[in-house]
């Protein structure tokens, strides 16, 4: 059976932490040792309360950020986002952009996808700027961790759009390309955040 198929059938079910954790546990499973694995679990308490499908993307920032003027107005590193959106791909993140102008204020946004922007240009954006919320693809966002462009330390939320279907109905995590490189961020930096308090997950 095709994933679309079996998706077109079923009601939309919205993404909450069991649906990470789980898909974190089948991947690493069989790779690492049960001390690694035990590292790379995430608790209930690193996660946001997920979106449960009636809310818009603005609205949902607005319920796990209630006081996302205070942290807008201390942010002042560059090199950094206070909030960071993954997204399947670079059409999503300017999709998601454009819905979030009620939350975001006058705070600034930087398109971290590789479509038509060169990584170099990112990196240097970054470094000389100050910037509120980063929206990109798992792919770039990882490069830009890995060449030293985005450090996470600042970053206090993490958002996985979690719940959106392409045209062909599939999630971000129903694309092996999209799903590796979310993974492989997360295995990188962000659960070792998360674990540490620093970070939280959001499923939207």
């Amino acid at each position: 059976k095709k994933i679309s198929d079996i998706l077109e059938k079923s009601a939309p079910k919205p993404g909450v932490p069991k649906d990470l954790q789980d898909l974190l546990s089948q991947h690493f499973g069989t790779r690492r040792s049960v001390i690694e694995i035990e590292e790379l679990k995430l608790s209930d308490s690193c996660f946001l309360p997920a979106n449960d499908l009636t809310h818009s993307f603005s609205s949902y920032l607005k319920e796990i950020c209630p006081k996302w003027a205070k942290l807008r107005k201390n942010h002042k590193e560059t090199k950094s986002v206070v909030i960071l959106v993954i997204c399947s791909s670079a059409l999503r993140c300017l999709e998601l952009i454009k819905s979030m102008t009620a939350f975001k204020g006058d705070c600034r946004v930087l398109k971290l996808f590789a479509k038509h922007i060169k990584i170099k240009e990112q990196m240097t954006m970054l470094e000389k700027g100050v910037f509120h919320i980063g929206v990109g693809t798992p792919g770039r966002i990882k490069a830009l961790v890995e060449q030293d462009g985005l450090c996470l330390n600042s970053t206090k939320y993490m958002i996985l759009d979690w719940n959106w279907r392409d045209q062909k109905l599939r999630r971000m995590m129903d694309i092996p390309e999209i799903k590796k490189e979310t993974i492989d961020l997360l295995e990188m930096r962000i659960i070792k955040l998360c674990r540490e308090g620093s970070v939280k997950l959001g499923l939207f």
